[in-house]
């Protein structure tokens, strides 16, 4: 007898109830009725609290000390803890659908119309962080909830939980910056904004701290040292790391659809070669062996090259115990690659067809803009062309056009004679150059002075004296120099590159040359590498070898320009003992859960 009865029950979506078909269709017209009513609550601007009644526990909240809500706070979860009711660390919690796919498959147009309710949808559960709680009443509560970027309307009311009990008892200890879970159905407001009418809310990862208001982090300092609290509260902060994985993955790509093969090599060597700068040291226990942190991988690359590998490259980290600016860090990301059988002239149109095509990818334009001294009214901005071909500049002819002088031939731009005319030089133009005065460095610093101010849009500086690149291959048509190019963009380095050294006993001098210059005191000078040398004597091909910065591309790309705003977790100095962020919280956790086991 009992099978028709319940052949005619319907299922309640939202409680999970078998009941009758008029049952169902009250609480759909008073579910209904209840969503207008809170859509206009909502709408309406925030009252002013009433003088007879308190402030509400978000107001009260919010108004705490700092230390007070942690302890506050701790003392609530270390409760929780305890009595697991319900624990507010769970192992799981099921969600079926991201905010970013709920927003995209739910909020097109026409999918669910203003004012109503998908009553027929799936349960769909959704998990991300609380940035705002709006309390209507005290059964109908607004929680925006972002995740992977994106932010929903969550919308709780009493009618739809298990009982009004458990809507109180499950809300109250949800606040701003909690992960939780949520599970209900679709749902779009009078005024059109998509939401989720929920049935059930979880706590799934309690946040201590309050969280900044709506300017997000906005001290530097602390952006730079908290960079989690950075990125749950500055979405552009995650723009750009996001960008920065697309510079990566489209070097990547670009360089894989040429035939290049991806490869690492050691972070730790017993020379360290391979560029001119300053090595970290470490020390290998078990070796019992000093050992340098690498300054760049070209070495065991070239060496690769050697071995039949004819196109590789590695995108990894290197370290160059140097200044901290606003564009260099001690570590910091490269690219470099190595190409048998190219020289520097086709690595040239490679750079440009790479970086170009990079713009492009990201903006569909080959203009960008850069502030160079930071984003604000006023400031100065670089308006960036990457429209090829780039501007080249020859490197002695451009210092003889702008300093009106003749250079000494480029054969005997290393000699003592050239050193002379070089420290006149800078003497002469107020260039400073700290010790050692090196040819090298000289020329590096007039370099600098003279003619990368010139290079806004990407350029190309060429025409390097042999004396400047120990790992190049000689000009084959102008004694004294050698093929190497620099590209620059926003007056700073990105890239550079060479016609490889192939000639073993030609590299034998360069290293001793090095060696003779570390001597006279340049710490950044190379050592002589007897693995590499025997390498090359297996024969090198002629090859182009190629670096780029990647950290300082995507300060421009992104317009930072701070090199800290494009690394994750950049170097900074240790915190003061007696400053903010030094100071221990008044309460501990330890001590809150002994305060919990006693109450």
């Amino acid at each position: 007898m009992s099978a028709p009865v319940e052949a005619n029950l319907h299922k309640d979506e939202v409680t999970g109830e078998m009941i009758s078909k008029s049952e169902l269709k009250r609480r759909q017209k008073e579910r209904a009725r209840a969503a207008t009513k809170a859509e206009k609550e909502a709408s309406k601007p925030t009252p002013v609290a009433k003088v007879e009644k308190g402030p509400s526990k978000a107001t009260a909240e919010a108004e705490m000390d700092a230390g007070a809500f942690r302890e506050m706070r701790i003392k609530e979860i270390q409760a929780l803890r305890k009595s697991q009711l319900p624990n507010p660390y769970p192992h799981k919690f099921h969600v079926t659908q991201s905010v970013p796919l709920y927003i995209k498959e739910w909020g097109a147009e026409g999918k669910i119309e203003k004012g109503t309710t998908v009553s027929d949808a799936k349960p769909i559960s959704l998990a991300g962080r609380v940035h705002t709680i709006r309390e209507s009443s005290s059964k109908l509560i607004f929680y925006d909830l972002k995740a992977d970027g994106e932010k929903i309307q969550v919308l709780a009311q009493a009618q739809n939980a298990s009982s009004i009990e458990e809507f109180i008892s499950s809300h109250s200890l949800i606040r701003r910056g909690d992960i939780i879970g949520v599970t209900g159905i679709p749902s779009r407001t009078k005024m059109g904004e998509l939401s989720l009418l929920i049935s059930s809310i979880q706590l799934l990862s309690p946040c201590l701290h309050q969280l900044p208001g709506r300017e997000g982090v906005v001290d530097t300092e602390s952006r730079y040292r908290k960079r989690y609290l950075d990125l749950i509260m500055n979405q552009s902060t995650r723009d750009v790391f996001i960008t920065r994985s697309k510079v990566v993955n489209y070097i990547r790509k670009f360089l894989d659809n040429l035939g290049f093969l991806e490869v690492e090599t050691p972070m730790m060597s017993m020379i360290a070669g391979g560029a001119t700068a300053k090595p970290f040291v470490t020390h290998h226990n078990d070796l019992k062996l000093d050992l340098f942190m690498r300054i760049a991988p070209e070495l065991y690359l070239k060496e690769l090259v050697v071995g039949g590998l004819d196109r590789v490259f590695e995108i990894g980290r290197v370290f160059r115990n140097e200044q901290i600016d606003m564009t260099h860090n001690p570590e910091f990301s490269i690219c470099e690659f190595y190409m048998a059988y190219a020289d520097m002239y086709d690595l040239m149109d490679m750079t440009e067809s790479m970086i170009t095509g990079l713009v492009q990818y990201l903006y569909g334009t080959n203009k960008v803009t850069f502030h160079p001294q930071g984003k604000g009214e006023g400031k100065k901005s670089y308006e960036v062309d990457f429209t090829t071909p780039w501007k080249r500049f020859d490197m002695i002819g451009e210092l003889e056009s702008q300093l009106n002088v003749k250079f000494p031939p480029g054969e005997t731009l290393h000699d003592d004679n050239a050193n002379k005319f070089l420290r006149d030089l800078c003497e002469k133009h107020n260039v400073d150059c700290a010790e050692p005065k090196t040819n090298a460095r000289l020329l590096d610093k007039l370099v600098g002075e003279f003619i990368e101010n010139q290079c806004v849009n990407p350029s190309f500086i060429v025409g390097h004296p042999q004396v400047m690149s120990p790992l190049a291959k000689y000009h084959r048509s102008r004694p004294g120099l050698c093929e190497r190019f620099e590209a620059f963009m926003c007056t700073k380095e990105i890239c550079n590159a060479y016609t490889e050294l192939n000639d073993p006993f030609d590299q034998r001098s360069r290293f001793e040359e090095q060696v003779r210059q570390k001597e006279a005191g340049d710490d950044e000078a190379q050592g002589v590498d007897e693995t590499f040398l025997d390498a090359l004597e297996y024969g090198l091909p002629p090859t182009g070898g190629w670096g780029l910065g990647i950290d300082r591309l995507v300060m421009f790309l992104t317009d930072s320009a701070n090199i800290k705003e494009v690394l994750l977790f950049p170097a900074m100095r240790p915190v003061v003992a007696n400053s903010v962020e030094a100071v221990a919280p008044s309460i501990t956790a330890t001590e809150a859960a002994k305060e919990a086991e006693t109450a």
